[in-house]
């Protein structure tokens, strides 16, 4: 039984992780900002009022772990918001930078001393993210936010290395949940579900890599 921490566990795709991970008998640890009924009726352990931008929350969470060992650690939660050029909020942007780029550092190296030999990091990234599959411009904020955390993610695989610490760079795929007003064509579950797998088949020679849930690597 490994022990699995999920953050933004509360829905959508990190509630399907929480409940796969949970059917197939892992111990799972929730970190959210606020429960909701569904998670709490999974039986998971849930910590509340854990903001991801927040240096002190994110450290209470950390002793409350006391020294338990974090075998998988889904950095999931995560904000969009859409800017183009006719509007660019930059308040907006500054927010997305702090949730979906430094939150997933910020808990990474928070956690980091509970992370043993064998151990994985996975970020929820996102192909928007990538340079080579930008096509369309626009979604400034969401973009540049995950452009960013697929370098921390790099830097953090190349800083663990030595202790045997494997961390990955995952694009969920258009998922259907409420961040893009359920309009995405794969369903939340479907999508939880890749994400495992290549959580469990990536391997630490893999580090620093960033894949689709789907399976097949994607270019930066």
């Amino acid at each position: 039984m490994a022990t699995i921490v999920i953050t933004g566990a509360n829905r959508g795709i990190g509630f399907e992780l929480a409940k796969h991970y949970k059917g197939r008998g892992d111990d799972v640890i929730a970190a959210v900002r606020r429960t909701s009924d569904d998670l709490n009726a999974l039986g998971v352990e849930v910590h509340e009022d854990v903001d991801v931008t927040d240096d002190a929350k994110v450290l209470h969470f950390k002793r409350a772990l006391g020294d338990r060992t974090v075998d998988v650690l889904l950095n999931n939660a995560g904000l969009l918001t859409s800017e183009d050029m006719l509007d660019m909020d930059y308040d907006r942007i500054r927010t997305l930078f702090e949730v979906n780029t430094l939150g997933p550092l910020r808990m990474t190296h928070k956690l980091s001393q509970l992370f043993v030999r064998g151990s994985k990091v996975g970020i929820l990234s996102s192909r928007v993210g990538s340079m080579t599959h930008n096509e369309g411009g626009g979604n400034y904020g969401y973009r540049i936010s995950k452009a960013g955390v697929n370098m921390a993610g790099k830097n953090l695989s190349i800083d663990l290395a030595p202790r045997g610490i494997g961390v990955y760079l995952l694009h969920p795929g258009y998922v259907a949940t409420e961040m893009v007003n359920f309009a995405g064509p794969v369903p939340p579950d479907v999508s939880a579900k890749g994400l495992i797998e290549r959580m469990d088949n990536l391997t630490i020679e893999q580090t620093g890599t960033f894949w689709h849930a789907e399976g097949h690597e994607l270019s930066w």
